[in-house]
């Protein structure tokens, strides 16, 4: 692949080794082009416009603004750029406050190589890259233990559409939806804004905390 074809990244970390070996690793893979790394949440803010990366890899702890504020910041003024937050917490909330600031992929420093590319893949292409487990526990602990899914917002989806949107918000990507039944990934892919679009959702965050309090998570769920 070449530097004009490969993903644009931006680093975002305050330990120097660990943005450097992080650019080693994506440079070698000639798919992945880093652009620029910052050292803290004020600087990744100042210089992410300027660089206009495809993708931002994120740490949450970070000196003068944490990333979670950062990739606010930063969603809001360069819409067009995607954030994935590699942290080294074991702290769930910080997958809810993610969310919430935007981002679309998370992944905790002890992953692998291999499962960092693939995720900083999908997040490049547009996917939402949340672990399943992670998804369904946290978003799931929001409901109050009274609250009931409500049938009549279940009902506006149909039986396909909630079944794309469970294995979805299960953090699934469109190639393993497409083959858990039989479609291409661009059907699904479709499929995911067809959703969006009927239920008035602006995100892809939306989407799952969506599914969460409507119940599709649970296990008597489609």
């Amino acid at each position: 692949m070449s530097p004009r074809s490969a993903t644009k990244v931006m680093i975002v970390d305050d330990h120097s080794i660990m943005r450097d070996g992080l650019q080693e690793v994506l440079e070698h893979t000639g798919e992945f082009k880093v652009v620029g790394q910052a050292r803290d949440g004020t600087e990744a803010v100042q210089v992410a416009p300027s660089l206009q990366p495809d993708v931002i890899i994120m740490d949450v702890m970070l000196p003068h603004k944490n990333g979670i504020e950062a990739c606010r910041e930063i969603t809001a003024a360069v819409p067009d750029t995607r954030v994935l937050i590699l942290t080294a917490s074991t702290e769930e909330n910080a997958v809810v406050e993610a969310v919430a600031a935007g981002a679309t992929g998370y992944l905790q420093k002890f992953s692998g190589k291999e499962e960092l590319l693939a995720t900083l893949r999908a997040v490049g292409t547009g996917e939402f890259c949340i672990p399943g487990d992670v998804v369904k526990r946290v978003f799931a602990a929001m409901r109050a233990p009274s609250e009931q899914s409500d049938t009549s917002e279940v009902d506006r989806l149909t039986v396909r559409d909630q079944e794309i949107l469970k294995l979805f918000a299960e953090g699934r990507s469109y190639a393993e939806i497409a083959q858990a039944r039989g479609n291409r990934p661009l059907t699904i892919r479709n499929a995911i804004y067809g959703i969006r679009d009927k239920l008035g959702a602006k995100t892809k965050q939306e989407l799952v905390v969506w599914a969460v309090r409507n119940g599709l998570l649970d296990n008597d769920q489609p």
